[in-house]
């Protein structure tokens, strides 16, 4: 993969995983989410809702009480097109809306806890890349860097790879991301 140069404000961990198919990418959200829980960290998913089924699967097959997790509020499941209208304005993410709800969610999450970082997994930026509005999509990704400056959080963006036909779309998405997630659920650095 082509390096190409980050911005000084996206956070310690802003991951990408293009994914073929929502079960391989539910198998590595699974470990991004189950990793955060056994450190105490809560989990929030921004995603379509066969996705969230297929997540909430794979996370059952690794014995963990989903009911308990999202009765205590250590996972969150939210869809990604309600999620979306809360903070979209003639169709662009508006930065003031977007803060306020993902500051929200990440306050119901934490519970006021001490040193709260949460993981976050979403397939909002997906959905506006594949209803064509691919510059919705990079300004949302714009937007969780800022965001980033001020909450403490770890974040996994899903995108389809059907989606990409010019590498180019990629090596953008890419260069607001710190990590490119490999299908056997590998972080490499995106320098």
């Amino acid at each position: 993969m082509k390096q190409t140069a980050r911005s000084a404000s996206i956070p310690e961990y802003h991951a990408v995983r293009f994914y073929e198919n929502e079960r391989s990418l539910a198998r590595i959200v699974a470990t991004f989410l189950s990793d955060g829980f056994m450190s105490g960290s809560p989990g929030i998913v921004v995603a379509t809702p066969v996705f969230r089924g297929a997540l909430l699967r794979e996370l059952i097959a690794r014995s963990l009480d989903v009911v308990h997790l999202q009765r205590s509020n250590d996972l969150l499941l939210l869809d990604a097109e309600d999620t979306l209208s809360a903070f979209m304005v003639n169709g662009e993410p508006d930065a003031g809306k977007f803060s306020d709800s993902m500051c929200e969610v990440i306050a119901r999450a934490c519970r006021d806890r001490e040193d709260c970082t949460v993981r976050i997994f979403g397939q909002m930026v997906d959905v506006l890349w594949s209803t064509g509005k691919q510059d919705a999509a990079i300004r949302l990704e714009m937007l969780w860097n800022q965001l980033a400056k001020t909450e403490a959080f770890s974040l996994l963006c899903g995108y389809a790879m059907g989606h990409f036909v010019k590498d180019a779309s990629r090596e953008t998405i890419c260069s607001h991301h710190t990590h490119e997630i490999s299908a056997d659920g590998y972080a490499a650095d995106i320098a």
